[in-house]
């Protein structure tokens, strides 16, 4: 069944952001030394282009981009960053996208917690401040590139992109016929037009970005705890007991390790151990 000409239209918008995206996203890579996925054929996914990691409950989710620790053609690194890239002509369509993000990326940041991935999302077209405060209050950055902008940077290359509900078929159709006929060179610049359009977005963005994908140990702490755990019958008792604990004696008596690793981004990871190996293996999961 051929494509209606308003799906066209929208798909080739949605390739040309994608792609829009993707060089700042690969320089990134590129000088903090990661790996970025995407879709294309790899021979770590036996040759599969999807983009396709899986949770800790075994569901598959699908992804835009990931940036791998690691990772590289033949071999699947520790993800350190989750970015998905979304285009919306419609607000009513908003919030489904945003929630669908949020199912595909924070099963997997839960799943990955302990390399403490950045999570990001770059919107384009109508999305409603809900929708967008949703990903926010979740621990996304994000970048909105508004509809409006969208049409100023193709129509600087000349090409119009601009329907509603009440453009004709023909109409849309003669927009997909002027945007089939540009060159790379002229989609290059449009690319470049959407950036420059909301360039203190992308600035912050990619600066976040920056700082999750540098961040070093800064310190570790570990804490042996020792002692026989009390359990009282009332509040009282248990300030009895604490009133007169001598907590200058030691105790041989060990009850578990207590381990936090803090990282110059500010952020913090940590782990509550009884066997020495488990503990011991976390703390090289961190390893800079």
């Amino acid at each position: 069944m051929a494509q209606s000409p308003s799906h066209k239209l929208g798909q080739i918008v949605g390739d040309l952001f994608e792609e829009c995206v993707r060089e700042p996203l690969e320089h990134l890579a590129e000088e903090h030394g990661m790996y970025l996925d995407y879709q294309h054929s790899r021979p770590a996914r036996n040759g599969k282009r999807r983009v396709e990691w899986t949770d800790w409950k075994g569901n598959a989710h699908v992804l835009d981009y990931v940036f791998e620790e690691g990772g590289t053609e033949e071999a699947i690194g520790v993800p350190r960053g989750f970015v998905e890239i979304a285009w919306r002509r419609y607000t009513k369509h908003s919030r489904n996208k945003t929630q669908e993000i949020q199912g595909a990326v924070l099963p997997l940041a839960e799943t990955h917690r302990n390399s403490l991935p950045f999570l990001g999302a770059v919107l384009a077209g109508e999305f409603t401040d809900t929708s967008t405060e949703q990903l926010r209050s979740h621990g996304f950055h994000l970048v909105h590139c508004p509809y409006e902008t969208l049409v100023l940077a193709f129509a600087a290359e000349g090409a119009n992109i601009s329907y509603d509900e009440d453009t004709s078929d023909t109409e849309m159709a003669d927009m997909v016929q002027t945007l089939t006929e540009l060159t790379s060179v002229q989609y290059d610049a449009i690319a470049r037009n959407i950036r420059d359009l909301h360039r203190p977005q992308f600035d912050e963005f990619l600066g976040n970005l920056a700082v999750s994908l540098s961040r070093r140990v800064a310190s570790v702490g570990v804490l042996a705890l020792s002692g026989v755990q009390a359990t009282f019958n009332s509040i009282d008792e248990a300030i009895r007991y604490v009133a007169d604990h001598d907590h200058s004696r030691p105790s041989s008596d060990f009850v578990r390790y207590e381990v936090r690793v803090k990282y110059t981004s500010g952020d913090e990871v940590g782990g509550s151990f009884t066997d020495k190996g488990m503990a011991i293996g976390f703390l090289r999961m961190h390893v800079a």
